[in-house]
């Protein structure tokens, strides 16, 4: 049976859909939070911290609070909602832009989180607790993003019938980041400031600008650290004037090969590591029809 199940968790994890993805990820970080929680300090190193001095010495949990999670309703609502919200985004937007507004507006309402914190401490009232954890910026982001987007698609909500999209959002937004506002406080800043990132985002992407660009950028720039520095030697043959295949078995065409020979130069100029992610994933096809 365990077969089975590390089977089925390969499979999602190396699937297309990013929804799966993230949701098994957070899963997981929430059983070994609660199976080790006790004996490994996972907040102190995941949880994003309230103090400036203490988040300079442990930047990367500007993204790893995001799939922490305090409780069993606490991540049964955030990936619930996640579901739900992100399968109407992915079906309009596709993958790419989905996997950037959840982390981005995770990112905002951690920064948002950090600014208020900061400030309020400066002023001596800190009332909004020592750390932040949880999706719940970035699932606001999402659910924020799909009212930009169609404001007046439908969905089905149970006892109370068809409602719009806007309304959906905005009640989401009230109920979980503007009533009682005093409890919680930090984690509801959280919230605003992720579902200020989802209207942006969708503003910007209308406008032409698309911030999945810039995302994808930063993950391959930051992949790239941990990639091989050195670079490959590329040493092309001489063309031969005159020669031409027109081999039906031929496993390259020439379009193929003109693209080839560009992505070949753009190595021999720059190296391996400027090679963008389709041009690599291209290569790497087109070697394995050779």
């Amino acid at each position: 049976m365990s077969n089975f199940i590390v089977e089925d968790l390969k499979r999602i994890l190396k699937g297309d859909n990013p929804l799966s993805k993230l949701i098994l990820i957070n899963v997981i970080v929430f059983i070994v939070d609660n199976l080790f929680g006790r004996f490994i300090p996972f907040f102190e190193w995941l949880g994003l911290p309230g103090s400036a001095m203490e988040f300079i010495v442990k930047p990367w949990t500007l993204v790893t609070y995001m799939f922490m999670h305090g409780g069993f309703l606490h991540i049964l609502f955030n990936m619930l909602w996640l579901y739900w919200m992100g399968r109407i985004l992915l079906e309009y937007l596709g993958k790419r832009r989905v996997v950037s507004i959840y982390f981005f507006g995770g990112i905002a309402g951690g920064i948002a989180y950090l600014v208020a914190y900061n400030f309020m401490a400066l002023t001596g009232d800190v009332a909004m607790g020592s750390g932040l954890i949880g999706a719940s910026a970035g699932v606001m982001a999402v659910v924020i993003a799909v009212a930009t987007l169609l404001p007046d698609y439908e969905v089905m909500l149970f006892l109370i019938g068809r409602v719009r999209m806007k309304y959906v959002g905005l009640g989401i937004l009230i109920l979980t980041s503007i009533i009682d506002f005093s409890i919680n406080m930090g984690g509801k800043l959280a919230h605003l400031g992720g579902a200020a990132l989802g209207y942006v985002f969708i503003r910007q992407l209308r406008s032409g600008n698309d911030w999945s660009s810039a995302f994808y950028g930063i993950v391959d720039w930051f992949m790239g650290l941990f990639a091989s520095k050195q670079k490959l030697k590329v040493v092309k043959k001489p063309k031969r004037p005159g020669r031409t295949s027109t081999s039906k078995n031929q496993s390259v065409s020439a379009t193929d090969q003109q693209r080839i020979d560009s992505i070949l130069d753009k190595i021999s100029e720059s190296g391996y590591d400027a090679l963008t992610t389709e041009e690599k994933e291209f290569l790497f096809r087109a070697s394995n029809k050779k």
